[in-house]
């Protein structure tokens, strides 16, 4: 069976332009791809309307356009960013063998999936702050947090995302490949791709781990200092009733950060430091970044806020709802 599927995939390869690439999808597995597209497609169409629907019951409820919940749409856009950057062609490749992708699709689809990590991450340090400042200072609230500047920090987050990975495709397009072009994973992963390389990737790597500290590990440390502090003011409160509604919120944000950061941190873990060849493990551990958080990001606001509950109520339910 591997036999077959190695012949397949080098006359396959005989027929590809060199500025082409073959995404293998999930090593070993390739006989079962059919039946692990069907759980990805009914993901990915959770996926998009849980995000579209928040997105328009935000829109809808002026009560709503608060930061926090700014933010976290500004968090569910990019979310849409990252799932339709790469999973409509994952899908392509697991139910009809469309395993073809152009060099420059493959660089198009390599700096969105990484630029919006990088836009989450920073997205989620700023509802960090958010909470920080709803707790330890919330009489100044209103007038640190403004529509103005949470304007601005979207701006940030966008730049910042940008001009971290805008050297990506730059260091990638810059590499001979002078052997394989078949990829060993489902899209387009800046060191997946450049290990296809027969140059050196020392420059590949070295920038790679200097963006993840500067990105991952700065805001994780600025993420767990506010969060310290957020503690803190908690027990301090008197009434139990206050505790518990801050508590709650802060808990949303606390599992929606870890949802993000560990398959992340796992996936850069398992690329940079794993094998030449993946394996399955690693590829379906590093896709669930891809997918789970932002299915899941708006499920879990949607459970644990009561404002979003109402709206949501109010939509189907109006007669229910207690003004």
């Amino acid at each position: 069976m591997s036999l077959s599927i190695s012949r397949t995939m080098k006359s396959f390869s005989a027929n590809l332009s060199s500025s082409s690439f073959i995404l293998i999808g999930i090593p070993g597995l390739e006989d079962f791809h059919v039946w692990i597209a069907i759980p990805v497609f009914f993901m990915y169409l959770i996926t998009f309307l849980v995000n579209v629907g928040l997105l328009l019951i935000i829109k809808r409820s002026k009560r709503l356009h608060q930061p926090m919940y700014l933010l976290l749409c500004m968090l569910l856009l990019v979310d849409l960013i990252k799932c339709n950057s790469t999973l409509p062609k994952m899908i392509l490749l697991f139910w009809f063998n469309l395993r073809e992708i152009s060099f420059e699709g493959c660089l198009l689809q390599m700096f969105f999936t990484h630029c919006s990590s990088v836009m989450v991450s920073s997205i989620l340090l700023a509802m960090a702050f958010d909470r920080y400042v709803a707790v330890c200072q919330p009489l100044r609230y209103s007038t640190i947090l403004t529509n103005t500047r949470i304007a601005k920090i979207g701006l940030l987050v966008v730049m910042r995302g940008f001009l971290m990975i805008f050297p990506h495709p730059f260091l990638v397009r810059r590499l001979l490949f002078c052997r394989s072009h078949v990829i060993q994973h489902t899209y387009c992963e800046h060191i997946a791709v450049a290990k296809l390389s027969c140059a050196s990737i020392k420059i590949n790597i070295i920038y790679g781990l200097t963006a993840a500290l500067l990105v991952i590990g700065v805001d994780a440390v600025c993420i767990a200092v506010s969060y310290a502090m957020i503690i803190i003011a908690v027990f301090r409160l008197q009434s139990r009733e206050a505790r518990h509604k801050v508590g709650s919120t802060c808990v949303t944000h606390a599992c929606v950060i870890l949802l993000s950061y560990l398959p992340a941190l796992f996936s850069f873990i398992s690329q940079r430091f794993g094998g030449h060849k993946a394996t399955s493990t690693q590829i379906i551990l590093s896709n669930l970044y891809l997918i789970l958080p932002p299915m899941l990001n708006p499920i879990i606001y949607g459970m644990m806020s009561k404002e979003i509950q109402r709206n949501i109520q109010k939509l189907f339910c109006p007669q229910k709802v207690k003004y």
